[in-house]
């Protein structure tokens, strides 16, 4: 940030003829030339009728991107390899705040101004870019429209994290995918598959030709604090056969999807936000833990993967984190596993690359060590990292052929994309292709086979699994506001009176005693937890409050069932809960699934991804993986 397994094709050095990148099916050869007449491609081609036959290292690409390339400055070429983030929700932004926020990072007002001036390669859009689908398409047509008439005319790459789950960027109306880990308890290849062509489709509706997804990492900590739930689990196999069919999907609507974190972000124990992971495990135990979903994604044609910044001591002993590493990225990647796509790094204002060197060096080190694309530079540091690659350059340190590859695949892409030819989004039609009721349909079944019971006990006055719809006093309570609404509102639809009560993340022990006092009030309590394993008191942990919650309640005496909406290792915090389930998200479709398996609407059919270790003993297995219940059929 995520098929048939087939030899890749068109990566890197591969060329296809032009007729085939400007539309699936056959055009003639007038109108070739017309397509060709109004794009980049033309006016270097035409500059550049001349140019003298490049060496045998440019043999087999596409003569029309190297002779734009030959028309572009060094500091054109270099702004290429870059994807910036920027504030606004639209291209031309007047907002005094995003305004403030532009000059802040780059000295200019908005992203029109931004392109005007430097011309980057691409735009990563966040939440607070969006507003609806709409917006979106219109913000995206501004940012092409500002690429087209700054200098080369090249338009830009447009991205955004849109894994599904936790990692959403774009919201309802959109179709909502249950995430990686949900998917991967659901079991079936084709449901990723589907979810991922949908999400790809409805992106490219609203101008969006890549995202970074799916995470191909193996979540083989339970500790991870920054994977967790975005992986598809913890056996290679499987998530290998996830990322296979995530990528099928993404390609067959014409989106570039992203395999990261490579090398392998599974078994950190660092968030690489704040700090430096490291990965000690060794080359044997990376070959067959880590290494199986990438070099299926590598098989099965990826045109993109993501580095992490972690420390990998068995792959490169240097220290150095593997965005930087010339032995994993150059060494492993290209030479070893003959990858020939587009390297992306992690964003770079995040501290794991940032520990060992200064802002200025690490572009240089990145491309250095065998990178193309260069994400979400510090704030205020773009002007640095990209003078930083000009000066490189000039001086020496990174050969103009080195660079030339890179903008190479980075324009490769593009032409792939087919954003020479057609940058721009019909507006008109994003409400007929975003969220439609076919699309909607196909994730809240994808989502039904997902949620996972692990735990059902019997319980007195009617508490065990499935409840039966009809009236009854439930109290939900737990972590999030608006979780606990939806779901008391679903619970509400089987003839219930249902209550909801946030206590908050780390609820203390006022809150605690005031939910467990409500609920000797009612006949039910269902109580959400979120990532209630971590009780740390450190500072950026939970801490024990939502464990001593559901503790509380159990000593109530009255039913209670548990619901983890995120990591499923919950349990181990509360192993005496008579009832527990997981939903590995909390999208409105998985709490709407989760209530219809209460009541026995859903049958749980999702099975474990991880296994679930006993807390403070990580060799002791509370429930293995694959493991879930299932109701007695009728």
């Amino acid at each position: 940030m995520r098929p048939t397994a087939t030899r890749p094709t068109g990566h890197g050095t591969t060329s296809r003829p032009w007729t085939r990148l400007c539309s699936a099916a056959p055009i003639t050869a007038a109108l070739t030339a017309a397509l060709l007449a109004a794009t980049p491609l033309a006016a270097a081609t035409s500059a550049h009728a001349a140019a003298p036959a490049r060496t045998s290292t440019t043999q087999g690409r596409d003569p029309r991107l190297m002779r734009l390339i030959d028309s572009m400055t060094l500091r054109q070429k270099a702004a290429q390899l870059f994807v910036v983030q920027i504030y606004g929700m639209s291209a031309d932004t007047t907002d005094p705040a995003d305004v403030a926020a532009n000059r802040a990072l780059y000295g200019v007002d908005n992203a029109a101004q931004l392109i005007a001036r430097d011309q980057p390669g691409g735009i990563i859009y966040y939440g607070n870019n969006v507003t609806s689908p709409q917006q979106l398409a219109a913000f995206s047509n501004g940012i092409q429209r500002a690429a087209r008439g700054a200098g080369h005319g090249v338009p830009a790459t447009i991205a955004i994290d849109q894994e599904g789950g936790i990692v959403a960027r774009v919201g309802a109306p959109a179709t909502q995918q249950p995430g990686a880990m949900a998917l991967a308890a659901g079991r079936r290849p084709a449901d990723a598959r589907a979810l991922a062509r949908i999400t790809g489709t409805e992106l490219r509706a609203i101008g969006v030709d890549t995202d970074y997804a799916p995470d191909s990492d193996v979540n083989v900590n339970p500790a991870n604090p920054v994977i967790g739930v975005r992986s598809f689990g913890s056996d290679p196999a499987l998530v290998a056969r996830m990322v296979t069919a995530q990528l099928g999907g993404y390609r067959s609507a014409n989106l570039t999807a992203t395999a990261k974190h490579f090398p392998g972000h599974g078994d950190a124990d660092t968030d690489s936000h704040t700090g430096v992971p490291v990965i000690r495990h060794t080359r044997a135990q990376w070959e067959s833990t880590d290494l199986p979903p990438f070099k299926a994604a590598i098989a099965a044609g990826a045109d993109s993967i993501m580095t992490g910044h972690l420390v990998v001591p068995a792959l490169d002993p240097s220290g150095d984190p593997a965005t930087l590493s010339h032995p994993i990225v150059t060494g492993i990647l290209r030479d070893q596993l003959h990858y020939r796509g587009l390297v992306i790094t992690d964003a770079l204002d995040m501290q794991g690359v940032r520990d060992k060197y200064g802002d200025d060096r690490i572009p240089v080190l990145a491309l250095k060590a065998g990178v193309d694309v260069l994400l979400k530079p510090p704030a205020g540091q773009f002007a640095t990292q990209l003078d930083a690659v000009v000066n490189a350059v000039r001086d020496g340190e990174l050969s103009q052929d080195r660079i030339d590859q890179s903008v190479y695949r980075v324009l490769d892409l593009k032409q792939r994309r087919g954003l020479f030819r057609a940058p721009y989004v019909d507006e008109s039609r994003v409400g007929a292709v975003v969220g439609t009721p076919g699309h909607l349909a196909t994730a809240r079944r994808a989502t039904d086979r997902t949620t996972t019971l692990v735990k059902n006990d019997p319980q007195p006055g009617g508490g065990t699994l499935p409840l039966t719809p009809g009236p009854r006093s439930v109290y939900v309570t737990g972590w999030g506001t608006s979780t606990t609404a939806t779901l008391a509102t679903e619970i509400g639809k089987y003839g219930t009176t249902a209550a909801a009560h946030d206590t908050g993340l780390s609820p203390g022990p006022a809150a605690i005693a005031a939910a467990a006092a409500a609920a000797r009030d009612h006949d039910l309590t269902v109580v959400v937890t979120n990532r209630a394993w971590d009780t740390s008191t450190a500072d950026g942990h939970n801490g024990p409050g939502q464990a001593d919650l559901v503790k509380a309640l159990i000593a109530t005496g009255r039913p209670v069932v548990v619901l983890a909406v995120r990591d499923a290792y919950d349990i181990n915090a509360f192993p005496d809960a008579p009832a527990y389930l997981a939903t590995y998200s909390y999208t409105p479709d998985a709490l709407r699934a989760a209530a219809a398996t209460l009541f026995g609407a859903n049958r749980p059919q999702g099975r474990l991804p991880v296994a679930i270790p006993a807390a403070g003993n990580p060799g002791q297995t509370l429930y293995p993986f694959g493991y879930g219940l299932d109701y007695p059929r009728k």
